[in-house]
């Protein structure tokens, strides 16, 4: 029967590498110098640290740019609040990976009442739709694509 997963996913190798390359940026940026500001990358969350939210916010753009240049997309990215203590200031930015429940049962929901005769069942942080025709899979993605989703999703291991 065939089938593919839905998934919300990321290079962590490329996002370490725009990280890199972030720092290399505000290393060399004139005003940036002296100044202390760093990322740094902790499994899913980059740390982001200046001495005022505009240098931040200046930062958060380089970051965004970089990202995209590896082909991250920025969907992914989950800014928090920044924090400003003293002659610091420090923001965390989540790369968000897999889809969460709620999000979930949302698209599976959305391909029920699409009424393609598909199946759709959630596996973990991924979403695996199968059904007896290709055309009928082929509909579902037009369908998840046109949904309006915070997440990026991809599908893949597409089986006949």
């Amino acid at each position: 029967m065939p089938s593919f997963d839905v998934v919300s996913d990321f290079d962590a190798h490329e996002a370490a590498n725009a990280v890199d390359q972030a720092n290399r940026e505000v290393n060399t940026r004139f005003d940036f110098k002296g100044t202390g500001s760093k990322y740094e990358l902790d499994k899913q969350v980059i740390t982001v640290t200046s001495q005022s939210e505009f240098q931040l916010q200046q930062m958060l753009d380089i970051l965004r740019q970089k990202l995209a240049k590896r082909g991250i997309d920025l969907g992914c990215l989950d800014e928090q609040e920044p924090e400003t203590t003293g002659s610091l200031a420090r923001q965390n930015v989540i790369l968000r990976r897999g889809i969460d429940s709620d999000l979930a049962r949302k698209l599976v929901k959305t391909v029920k009442n699409s009424k393609i005769k598909v199946q759709a069942a959630i596996q973990g942080d991924k979403l695996r739709v199968s059904g007896k025709k290709r055309d009928d899979l082929q509909a579902t993605i037009r369908l998840l694509k046109e949904t309006d989703v915070d997440l990026p999703l991809q599908y893949e291991n597409f089986r006949d």
